[in-house]
C-alpha cells in the first residue's frame, strides 16, 4: 500500500458552489436556467392510453382531472379542464362533488387546490417530485429573515407583501400573516395597485415573492416606476445584499427568484428570430427578463397568449416566448389557419419538473384511486391553510 504524506498543511481554496453558498459570490449562468439539450420526453407506452381511459370511466365523477397548460398532449387528452394553475385551482373548487382532484401541475399548484377546495376533498399530485424551481427559491425561513431585515431597517411597517400565485403555500400564509395579497401574472398590476394603496403612497413599499422579473415588468413597463425604484434582496446574501439606506429608498423589494424556463430567453432570441422571420410577431411572458420584454412586440400571460393566437390573422407569424408543450400546442391548433408558430429560443426547453407528470405516473394514480387506495396526497396544515387562503381571498376582492 502505498502512503502520501505532507508535512506542510494544504492550501484549501474554497470552491465557486462554496463561495455561491455562503453568500460571496454570484453565479452568472444562473439566469439561463436549465440546461436543455435534445427533445421534449418520448411518449409512453400507447397501450396505457387505454388503461387511464378505463380508469377514469370506472370512477366516473368521483375524479376531476386538471391539466396545466405546460403538460405533455399525451396527458392533457385526460384532462377534464386545462389553465393555467390559479384557474385550475379555482375550477377544482367549482366541483364541490368529486372525491379526488387529480392535479397534473406542480406542487405548489396542488397546494393551492387544496387550500380552495372543500375538507372531504382529496388533492392527489401523480409524482410528488413535481415541484417548481421558482417557488423553491423562497423558503419560509428565508423570507422570515427577510422580513427581520425590513424589521431593522425600519421600513417593515411600510411594505405590503405580493407573492405571486407559483409559490409555495408557506410563502402564501406569511403573505397572508402580513396584510399581503396573492397575484397572477393577469392581475399583478392591479394587486400592486392595491398594495401601495394600503398606506402612505409617499413612502409605501412592496415586497415581491418570489420571481423577480414578473415584479420588475410590472412596476416598469405597466405602473411607470423607474428600474431605479426597484432593488433586488438576495436570500444568499447577508441582509440580502443591501444596505438599509437601499431599502428605504426603494418602492419595489424583488425577491432574487425566476422562472428556470422563461429565464432562458435573451435578447439575442429575439433578434435571431426577426433575423430569420421577417415580419414575425414576438410574444412573450412577463416571467421573462426585463431587456426581452422590452424588446418584444406583446407581453402577457398564459392565457394572454392563447387569445391572442386565436385572434390573429390568418397568415401572421409568432414567436412565443413562453415553454414548449404549450408552444406545440398551439402551433398545431393554428396549423390549418396558416398561422406560424414557432418557439422563441432556437434550443428546445421544456420544463423539466412539469414533465416529471407523465401517463405512467397518471395511469398508477387513476389506477390506484379506482380500487380505493390514496396516493400522494397534498395537504396543506390548518394554520397555513387559514392564512394562504386569506392572502387568496383577497386576491379574489380586488376590481
Amino acid at each position: 500500500m502505498r502512503v502520501v504524506t505532507t508535512a506542510q498543511p494544504l492550501d484549501v481554496q474554497p470552491t465557486p458552489l462554496a463561495l455561491l453558498l455562503l453568500g460571496r459570490e454570484a453565479d452568472p449562468r444562473s439566469e439561463r436556467g436549465v440546461e436543455c439539450p435534445g427533445d421534449l420526453p418520448s411518449p409512453s407506452d400507447p397501450d396505457l392510453v387505454e388503461r387511464a381511459r378505463a380508469a377514469k370511466e370506472k370512477l366516473g365523477d368521483k375524479v376531476f382531472v386538471l391539466g396545466h397548460h405546460y403538460q405533455r398532449d399525451e396527458v392533457i387528452q385526460f384532462a377534464d379542464v386545462t389553465g393555467d394553475s390559479f384557474k385550475l385551482a379555482r375550477d377544482a373548487a367549482a366541483r364541490p362533488g368529486a372525491e379526488y382532484i387529480v392535479f397534473c401541475g406542480v406542487h405548489f399548484m396542488a397546494e393551492s387546490a387544496d387550500i380552495l377546495t372543500g375538507d372531504d376533498q382529496k388533492v392527489v399530485l401523480p409524482d410528488l417530485a413535481a415541484g417548481c424551481s421558482m417557488a423553491d427559491m423562497a423558503t419560509a425561513e428565508q423570507v422570515a429573515e427577510c422580513w427581520d431585515v425590513l424589521t431593522e431597517a425600519g421600513v417593515a411597517d411600510q411594505v405590503v407583501p405580493v407573492s405571486y400565485m407559483n409559490s409555495s403555500a408557506d410563502i402564501k400564509a406569511f403573505t397572508g400573516r402580513h396584510g399581503g395579497t396573492i397575484c397572477t401574472s393577469s392581475n399583478a398590476k392591479r394587486a400592486l395597485e392595491w398594495a401601495f394603496e394600503q398606506g402612505d403612497p409617499s413612502t409605501s413599499k412592496v415586497l415581491f415573492l418570489p420571481d423577480q422579473h414578473l415584479g420588475r415588468n410590472t412596476a416598469v413597463r405597466d405602473m411607470g416606476m423607474s428600474l431605479e425604484d426597484c432593488v433586488l434582496y438576495n436570500p444568499h446574501k447577508p441582509n440580502g445584499g443591501l444596505t438599509a439606506e437601499e431599502l428605504r429608498a426603494a418602492k419595489m423589494i424583488l425577491w432574487r427568484g425566476h422562472c428556470s424556463v422563461h429565464g432562458r430567453f435573451s435578447v439575442q432570441s429575439v433578434e435571431d428570430v426577426r433575423a430569420r422571420i421577417p415580419g414575425v410577431n414576438v410574444l412573450v411572458h412577463p416571467e421573462c427578463k426585463h431587456e426581452v420584454v422590452a424588446a418584444a412586440d406583446h407581453v402577457g400571460s398564459t392565457e394572454y397568449i392563447i387569445k391572442a393566437l386565436e385572434e390573429a390573422p390568418a397568415g401572421s407569424k409568432w414567436a412565443i416566448g413562453t415553454e414548449l408543450n404549450l408552444v406545440r400546442r398551439l402551433a398545431n391548433r393554428f396549423a390549418a389557419e396558416d398561422k406560424e408558430i414557432v418557439f422563441l429560443d432556437r434550443t428546445v426547453c421544456f420544463c423539466s419538473t412539469m414533465n416529471r407528470i407523465d401517463l405512467p405516473h397518471l395511469v398508477w394514480t387513476l389506477e390506484s384511486l379506482a380500487e380505493g387506495k390514496l396516493v400522494n396526497r397534498i395537504q396543506v396544515d390548518p394554520e397555513t391553510e387559514r392564512f394562504a387562503k386569506l392572502a387568496l381571498e383577497r386576491m379574489l376582492a380586488l376590481p
